[in-house]
């Protein structure tokens, strides 16, 4: 079967004229005669990005994916590539309304006008793995229902054992296999896959960030109606607003683009460094604007989360990185084991120096992500530095987010727009309060650990009684230390809880 697979990507890719693309090199340019000799049937009519679309829709969901995150790196992409890859965001042809309804039908068990008092069978949005239809509820919502491309799933895993087996023979093959990890990479992309694959679990990831965002000024999820939901389908409240990538159009409508591009990068560091949980397949098919100015966030299939020790990794690396404190960006990639224990700090600092410096105090337009990109590959091949396979996700997002503020603002300062929010994060994580938040949070994990101590000595006592004496003098001086921890956490609780009501 990944035989079969493979044949038809080489298949596609020679039928679609993809060639041209490999074979641009000069050293290698000399086998374009030839081929296209030997591949006379073909068509190769239309320009390059039209054929390069429609071979990455033939070959199915991961490389249509692959496309959508292409589309955004307009810095990286010639602007004929990023145009026409730019339609895989939600003009991927759509599969028939018949077979929509009869999965319905199928989901619900029963008519579909007993579910919806009106459904629209034209959809209104089609991508890769699914197809949205707008329809209304028989009490008057208006809903937009998703639903999951039939057989999606088993073409999914053709492809990911594919890549996989690729991604194995470039860590036995390729030198710098091991280091980068790509079957990790692969095996972390495949998980997050399979949660898309899942509406409910889709359904579910909107929930959370519609909560963690309740109160925002800057960014609206739609809301989940469980009711309707199965793993197949997924219906969420109807929003209405303008999509993202439509700049002319906000700027018509009043929006205030620079605030709208600083807002964006604000609500990323937010999810990302307040909630651990962020949105990632943030392309602009995903992204709408409000009449208010506000973000709409679509499609919640891809989230990505973080530890509070990564977390606490990526702050101390992007603060030090505003602060051009390149010696500590060193030691932050050692200490957390990025970076081999042996690297020395001062060089792994100077060749950061040398990337980085040169594309501060400078807006969007001014800065080729791509040379950025392949220095800082080169950089971390030098100094052994593995791929994070848990930060592969926000590196992604952190392209995504990097592409559409150059489409909203080309004079966007990321840098400065980031800073002011990341030191305030970071002061109410290690200043004062978050050493009183951190506090109250394990205060009723000791107060519950306390009270069991002397049975768990004497537990200890019984089984080692040979160290009967000893053991038995430090139970008395730990239940000491005991009466007094335990006065000091009440004390604790006491003036947290007036704190509190002094703060409320």
């Amino acid at each position: 079967m990944r035989f079969i697979r493979l044949f038809k990507i080489i298949f596609v890719i020679l039928s679609f004229g993809l060639d041209e693309f490999l074979l641009s090199h000069q050293r290698v340019r000399w086998l374009r005669t030839p081929l296209n000799n030997l591949l006379f049937m073909r068509d190769i009519s239309e320009p390059r990005a039209v054929r390069l679309r429609l071979a990455l829709e033939s070959l199915g969901p991961i490389f249509v994916k692959f496309g959508q995150m292409l589309s955004t790196r307009r810095d990286l992409m010639p602007t004929d590539l990023a145009d026409e890859l730019a339609k895989l965001q939600d003009q991927v042809p759509p599969f028939p309304s018949a077979q929509a309804i009869a999965l319905l039908q199928a989901s619900y068990k029963k008519p579909l006008l007993e579910v919806f008092k009106r459904f629209d069978e034209t959809p209104i949005a089609s991508a890769s793995v699914a197809q949205v239809h707008f329809a209304v509820l028989h009490d008057g919502r208006e809903v937009a229902v998703k639903i999951l491309r039939p057989g999606i799933t088993l073409t999914i895993a053709h492809d990911i054992a594919l890549i996989k087996v690729v991604a194995g023979l470039m860590e036995r093959l390729w030198t710098d296999g091991r280091r980068l990890k790509p079957l990790k990479v692969i095996e972390e992309f495949e998980k997050h896959l399979s949660d898309e694959l899942d509406l409910t679990r889709e359904a579910a990831n909107g929930s959370l960030l519609r909560r963690n965002f309740a109160e925002s000024r800057l960014l609206l999820i739609p809301e989940m109606y469980w009711d309707y939901c199965t793993a197949d389908v997924m219906v969420m409240e109807r929003m209405y607003g303008m999509p993202v990538s439509q700049v002319g159009a906000l700027r018509d409508a009043g929006v205030d683009i620079p605030k709208l591009a600083a807002n964006g990068v604000e609500i990323f560091y937010t999810q990302v460094f307040r909630d651990g949980f962020f949105h990632a397949d943030m392309h602009p098919g995903n992204v709408q604007v409000a009449s208010d100015g506000r973000y709409i966030a679509l499609d919640f299939g891809i989230m990505g989360t973080l530890t509070d020790i990564d977390k606490n990794y990526l702050a101390q690396n992007f603060i030090a990185f505003f602060q051009r404190d390149y010696k500590r960006v060193a030691e932050v990639h050692i200490e957390s084991g990025w970076a081999p224990a042996a690297t020395r700090v001062d060089e792994l600092e100077s060749a950061i120096r040398a990337v980085c410096e040169p594309i501060f105090d400078r807006p969007l337009r001014e800065v080729s992500f791509g040379r950025v990109l392949l220095r800082l590959f080169q950089t971390s091949r030098r100094f052994g530095i593995e791929i994070q396979p848990q930060l592969v996700l926000l590196q992604k997002t952190l392209l995504n987010i990097e592409g559409l503020g150059l489409q909203l603002d080309p004079e966007l300062d990321l840098w400065k727009t980031a800073k002011p929010w990341l030191e305030r994060w970071m002061s109410e994580q290690v200043g004062w309060r978050g050493f009183l938040k951190s506090l109250k949070a394990e205060a009723p994990r000791y107060a519950t650990l306390l009270p069991h101590l002397p049975r768990l000595l004497h537990q200890r006592l019984l089984e080692n009684p040979a160290a009967g004496v000893e053991l038995a003098m430090q139970q008395l001086l730990i239940q000491q230390r005991r009466r007094n921890t335990l006065l000091s956490v009440i004390v604790v609780i006491l003036l947290l809880q007036t704190l509190q009501f002094l703060l409320s």
